[in-house]
């Protein structure tokens, strides 16, 4: 398994849907100067070329092979495939669906990890994800593991999706995401769970700059100021 990036700094925040890991991944690169890494984009990406090819996501073949056709970029905080801006496109809940099921794929998952960690390479980096912590960075830095109860999750991704034309009812909201619970964890390719050395923060009951801060907080003691 390979180490952290040479001379990188590597902080993984994993956890499930609607935890807040990826706004708080962002916001801590963002304080900390460090690269930002939404590995999750990856694999919406990947769902996304999936509806848009009309190929099955439980068909492991047709998925690997469109997986590696793929070009998946990001450029500017936008993500590209193929050379196409589908930052925007990729966060229905259509993708959101289809991307668990993908993911369960050990082709797609390969691939991705191999792109995951030859980002990383380019200097420090925040990154999050599902499996940061215990397969992609097993010696990142700092590792955090966020959580929050499901009918907090459902409400923010509720919210979230204020101004979609199809947003689902918050009772489908909540049980789509304890199902993507259900299959995260008992996939048998890399299961949702912390790592080991992972922090656990419920973010059920704080705000963004109240999360941010403790995690901060950690990192700076961890490995020494930047700037």
């Amino acid at each position: 398994m390979p180490p952290t990036a040479s001379n990188s700094i590597i902080v993984t925040i994993d956890g499930p849907a609607g935890s807040g890991k990826s706004t708080a991944a962002r916001t801590l690169a963002t304080r900390l100067g460090f690269e930002f890494l939404d590995t999750g984009a990856m694999y919406r990406a990947v769902a996304w070329s999936c509806l848009q090819s009309e190929a099955p996501p439980e068909n492991e073949r047709l998925v690997s092979e469109l997986t590696r056709s793929l070009s998946i970029q990001f450029q500017n905080g936008r993500l590209l495939i193929n050379q196409y801006d589908v930052t925007d496109e990729i966060r229905t809940s259509a993708v959101s669906t289809v991307a668990s099921v993908v993911a369960q794929h050990p082709v797609v998952r390969e691939t991705l990890v191999d792109l995951q960690r030859a980002c990383a390479e380019h200097g420090n980096t925040v990154t999050e994800g599902r499996d940061q912590g215990t397969i992609v960075f097993p010696n990142a830095n700092c590792k955090f593991f966020l959580t929050a109860r499901p009918e907090v999750r459902a409400q923010r991704r509720y919210e979230e999706m204020s101004g979609d034309s199809d947003r689902p009812e918050f009772e489908q909201l909540v049980e789509e995401i304890r199902d993507r619970d259900h299959r995260d964890a008992n996939r048998s390719i890399a299961p949702l769970r912390p790592a080991d050395d992972a922090e656990s923060i419920d973010t059920s009951d704080s705000t963004l700059e109240e999360v941010v801060k403790m995690m901060e907080a950690r990192v700076q003691k961890k490995s020494g100021p930047f700037g």
